[in-house]
């Protein structure tokens, strides 16, 4: 049987913009400025990839004091932000159908609890869900380690999973593991931009993925 493995932010829920900001006050707190939307490009990816990025954009170095500073004000300025995430459409409905129809399914996010824990709430997730995190030994994408997580709890084989995603690093991620993966426009990536990252399929909104999962050999 197929499974479908989720990022979260910008696929889930409509945060990605709130992460950008967050990203960009928590690193010119630091004296760096980056633009947002060069910010935009690496939202999705790991954090340390992001701080990488932003050391990178400004020919600054930061001690690691300093990255784990913006790493805590990130986190705390994205729930001022927005404490209360709103689901994108059809991430609900989405999840009752495969809870209905008994399709192994799980999210894979470079964030990390308690910062996703409105989210989850959001999108009706509950303790029973399989939930992959971006901490401890695996690292965020583009590497493949939290989708081979998910497979792994899910207990699947890596030609059965379907990985959703909103970011050309879901989609690199996905390739590394050695499963498709199919896109969504909702976190402000074009449908070129996600083909090109090696995307099977490109849907406007979870909603339509919904629609169409017989188009993925999903029948609900």
């Amino acid at each position: 049987m197929h499974a479908l493995v989720f990022d979260l932010d910008g696929t889930l829920v409509d945060s990605v913009y709130a992460h950008v900001l967050a990203w960009q006050s928590a690193i010119e707190e630091a004296g760096l400025v980056v633009d947002g939307y060069r910010l935009h490009r690496h939202v999705g990816s790991s954090g340390n990839l992001i701080v990488r990025f932003a050391q990178r954009e400004t020919g600054r170095d930061l001690s690691a004091e300093q990255m784990e500073t913006i790493h805590r004000r990130h986190g705390e300025l994205f729930r001022q932000m927005v404490p209360n995430p709103r689901p994108l459409p059809g991430a609900i409905e989405m999840f009752r159908a495969l809870r209905a129809a008994r399709i192994p399914h799980a999210i894979a996010t470079a964030s990390y609890r308690p910062l996703i824990n409105a989210s989850l709430d959001a999108v009706g997730v509950g303790p029973e869900a399989v939930v992959v995190e971006g901490k401890g030994e695996l690292q965020g994408k583009p590497e493949p380690d939290l989708f081979l997580a998910a497979r792994k709890q899910l207990g699947v084989a890596v030609a059965e999973c379907i990985a959703v995603g909103d970011a050309v690093w879901d989609h690199v991620a996905a390739r590394r593991a050695g499963m498709v993966s199919v896109g969504v426009l909702t976190g402000g990536y074009g449908e070129e931009e996600l083909y090109h990252a090696g995307a099977f399929r490109v849907y406007r909104t979870i909603a339509d993925l919904l629609q169409n999962l017989d188009e993925l050999g999903i029948l609900l």
